[in-house]
């Protein structure tokens, strides 16, 4: 596993000219909705903050299609689909990253359950082929790790990794008030070859957005 993964971040780095951008959410919203339908809905039908962050994370690549598809052949080629790659830690150590398929039309009550089979059967050794091979941009998510902000390495031959860290509260000024609120970091890793920082901040613009209107996921 390990000789894999070196092999592969090896390869990302000496091939793919990286550029990284980073902004920081305002999660009060999000959380706040998060929160309301935890309320209503039986324990099982629960979501996590994650299941926002990659529903956000699919539908800006759907806003921003330059960053959903693969550097193949010296040009960039579109995915057909958003399908999210997904970072899964393994128990025994190592690193797996399978798609959750057309993760943009998942409503979240699906994708929360999706997430928990994909990560269940990474974790067992019971992925499927093209969960393995299909992803088309990926996101890794250390936030449970009390890690606050991740930048991380492409997995070729895709052409952007989006990163999110923990949930953190804040000091931050709101409408010329100063008060205490969550907020995340999102960062995006990128190739140089397909994309330009202005295309980024395009994206990771959709991807606050989208997470400040909890109510469009």
């Amino acid at each position: 596993m390990r000789q894999a993964i070196a092999g592969l971040m090896t390869r990302a780095n000496r091939d793919i000219p990286h550029y990284y951008l980073s902004t920081t959410v305002d999660m009060a919203a999000a959380m706040g909705w998060l929160l309301e339908h935890n309320r209503r809905n039986p324990v099982g039908e629960r979501l996590l903050p994650a299941a926002l962050l990659l529903k956000a994370a699919a539908l800006a690549a759907t806003e921003v299609p330059e960053f959903n598809g693969f550097w193949t052949d010296d040009h960039f080629t579109a995915g057909e689909g958003v399908h999210l790659g997904v970072a899964v830690s393994l128990r025994g150590g190592g690193l797996v990253a399978p798609a959750l398929h057309h993760a943009d039309t998942l409503a979240l009550p699906q994708l929360m359950s999706a997430l928990k089979d994909l990560v269940t059967r990474a974790r067992t050794g019971r992925l499927r082929a093209s969960e393995v091979s299909d992803a088309t941009i990926t996101v890794t998510n250390l936030g449970d790790q009390g890690v606050e902000t991740v930048f991380g390495v492409i997995h070729p031959p895709q052409v952007a990794l989006v990163g999110f860290g923990r949930v953190v509260d804040r000091p931050c000024a709101v409408e010329g008030l100063l008060g205490v609120r969550p907020v995340i970091t999102a960062t995006l890793s990128a190739d140089h070859r397909a994309t330009d920082g202005a295309v980024g901040a395009r994206y990771l613009t959709a991807v606050t957005r989208l997470l400040q209107n909890p109510e469009q996921l």
